[in-house]
């Protein structure tokens, strides 16, 4: 006695006429294609980006005026990316201290090191106290160089500070007080 299996267990191959084959098979694949384009073109709002047809027609190519597809110099790139992401700030401030010698020149940059700018303060060190008076009394001829470089409000104030005093710590253990320097007279 045969058996017969329910249709759903048979398959494709138990059913030839059903399953569409060659050229069936294409057009049933190009007829779902057309479907889900034509539903995303409803879901635009009506508006097709295809070459031929109803639609705006888009160009091919970028034309003789500038365009965003073509090729940007790597420095305009960078700078939108900074822009977009809120890096700009920062960058300046690395600008300010990274370019110091290009910005105030070798003689100045010779005697002095930006140690940080933050809100538009550049704090400078300068290599002796002689040189943190000239710094002071240049102040407004460097405010004046920077604004030309980087922009007008970038750095709006210069703090200077001298050299550190010698440090007469040594070691793990130290007494409060002046140090040796109490013991000269």
């Amino acid at each position: 006695m045969d058996k017969v299996w329910p249709t759903a267990h048979r398959g494709p191959a138990a059913n030839p006429a059903a399953a569409p084959r060659g050229a069936d098979l294409a057009r049933e694949a190009l007829r779902a294609a057309r479907a889900a384009a034509a539903g995303r073109a409803a879901g635009s709002g009506g508006r097709t980006h295809s070459v031929t047809g109803r639609g705006r027609r888009r160009r091919r190519w970028s034309g003789p005026g500038p365009d965003d597809r073509d090729p940007q110099p790597f420095g305009r790139l960078v700078s939108r990316v900074a822009m977009d992401r809120g890096w700009s700030p920062r960058l300046t401030d690395a600008t300010v201290l990274g370019r110091w010698p290009q910005l105030v020149g070798p003689d100045i940059a010779d005697h002095c090191t930006p140690i940080s700018l933050r809100d538009a303060e550049l704090t400078l060190q300068a290599e002796s106290t002689a040189w943190a008076t000239q710094l002071r009394t240049l102040q407004r001829q460097l405010l004046a160089r920077l604004a030309a470089a980087v922009g007008p409000d970038i750095v709006r104030r210069i703090r200077v500070v001298g050299p550190a005093g010698p440090s007469w710590r040594r070691g793990p253990r130290h007494i409060r007080g002046r140090g040796p320097r109490d013991t000269y007279g």
